[in-house]
Order: structure tokens, then sequence, then C-alpha cells
């Protein structure tokens, strides 16, 4: 089991005020992500390249349909975990994307973090997941 979660993807987004926030999280968490495939948004997936120095597939920016194409991965079963990093105090476009994306988290019990400490919280998770067995 643990070889089939390992190559399951970790999914990286954040909306436009958050994405230096999760850039610095994974730079700092980036020896544990590098041993999961990444799958971003577009211009996620580039910053977390050039701030991080992580390897990330990237899918469309959220608001041409891209939480919706990691969506569509999570009912796939391919998602490990997703950290979303959302920006609470500003109106999104995409809303309703967004809100599917949560929902599909939850219908497929997919762990999301949506701000820091809950990605602190699934990053000891990933942790876990990757140990070797005592």
């Amino acid at each position: 089991m643990l070889a089939a979660m390992s190559r399951r993807l970790v999914a990286l987004i954040a909306h436009d005020k958050k994405k230096l926030d999760l850039a610095l999280f994974v730079r700092e968490h980036a020896a544990l992500l590098r041993r999961f495939p990444l799958i971003a948004t577009a211009t996620t997936g580039e910053l977390l390249r050039e701030k991080a120095g992580v390897e990330v597939e990237r899918v469309r920016s959220g608001p041409e349909g891209g939480d919706m194409q990691v969506g569509a991965r999570i009912a796939t079963e391919e998602v490990l975990a997703v950290l979303f990093f959302r920006d609470p105090l500003t109106a999104q476009p995409h809303e309703p994307d967004v809100s599917a994306l949560m929902r599909i988290c939850d219908v497929h019990r997919v762990p999301l973090a949506t701000n820091l400490a809950t990605a602190e919280a699934i990053a000891s998770w990933l942790e876990e997941q990757v140990a070797p067995a005592p």
C-alpha cells in the first residue's frame, strides 16, 4: 500500500494573494514534497518552479478550469492530498469551482488544507505515509 500511496499526486493550488505563502511552504517542505508527483494550477505551478525549485505537472489556471481538472483527478483516485491556500478575504470569480473542488475532496475523503496551519498538519501526515515501516 505504501508504494501505491507514494505514487499518488499532491495537488498545490493558491489564490493570487496566497501564492507566495504556498511557495514558501513548498520550499520549506521540498524534501518531503519531492517524494510525490506534484500537480498545480498553471500560474501557481510556474511560481513553485521558480521560487521553490520543485517540478510540477501544470494544468489550466483556476478560473480557466484548473480546479475542475484537479477535481477530476481526485475523482479517479489519483490525488492523495490537496494544499489549496485560499484567500478568504477576496471574492473569487470562480467560487463555484472552488466549492466543487472542496466538495469532491470531501466525497472522496482526500485531505484538504486551505491555510498554513492545516498544510502543516497534512505535511506531518504525508511524512507518515512515506516513512519506512518499523
